[in-house]
């Protein structure tokens, strides 16, 4: 059984940084929340293909603590970032980690997917490391969702495990018209699809 020293251990915040995009970020994080300890590599590979202009309005789908959003908002720093979560633990750190970082651009705030987003909010780059088991009614939600945030000339990236690639070549390709595989790691693929 473990003694009060060690569970005050695990109540305390995971604290770290990280170097995404040339950007330096600390990060706080806690147990409960995705990838805790470190930027998964889902995320670090998908981080090496995504283009952000600096006036680009931002969307971070599924944001976590916010490694994602955070750093699309420092090379968009003349647009807004919107970081979303359906985890209110989620928000609470992507809020944190803003703050911690001096990023005045970003904002997170509770939704499931898109269903709690102003739908006057339009995008220029829609970014997620989708999960593995969301499961096909809630993933069609997402596609279909993101196809209508996005700004005319939108660009959606995301990062899937291999076991998805095919998946989601069909339906980008039927919900945008196009699809592009831009990685295909070891364990992860980098998709990109375009409004046109």
């Amino acid at each position: 059984m473990l003694d009060a020293k060690q569970l005050a251990k695990y109540r305390k915040d995971i604290i770290f940084s990280e170097v995404l995009c040339d950007q330096p970020l600390n990060f706080n994080s806690t147990w409960g929340i995705f990838s805790p300890r470190e930027v998964d590599a889902g995320t670090q590979l998908l981080m090496k293909y995504m283009k952000i202009n600096p006036d680009d309005d931002c969307f971070d789908l599924g944001c976590g603590y916010g490694p994602i959003g955070l750093t699309m908002a420092k090379l968009a720093p003349n647009g807004h970032t919107l970081l979303v979560d359906k985890d209110f633990m989620a928000i609470e750190y992507s809020n944190k980690n803003a703050a911690i970082n001096h990023i005045k651009n970003a904002q997170a705030q509770l939704s499931n997917g898109f269903q709690h987003v102003d739908d006057v909010l339009k995008f220029n780059v829609i970014a997620s490391n989708v999960p593995a088991k969301v499961g096909k009614e809630m993933m069609s939600l997402m596609l279909h969702d993101a196809h209508q945030a996005l700004k005319d000339d939108g660009r959606l990236y995301l990062v899937t495990v291999n076991g998805l690639r095919q998946y989601m070549k069909r339906n980008l390709k039927d919900i945008f018209g196009n699809y592009k595989k831009l990685k295909q790691g070891k364990a992860y693929t980098i998709h990109l699809a375009t409004k046109a």
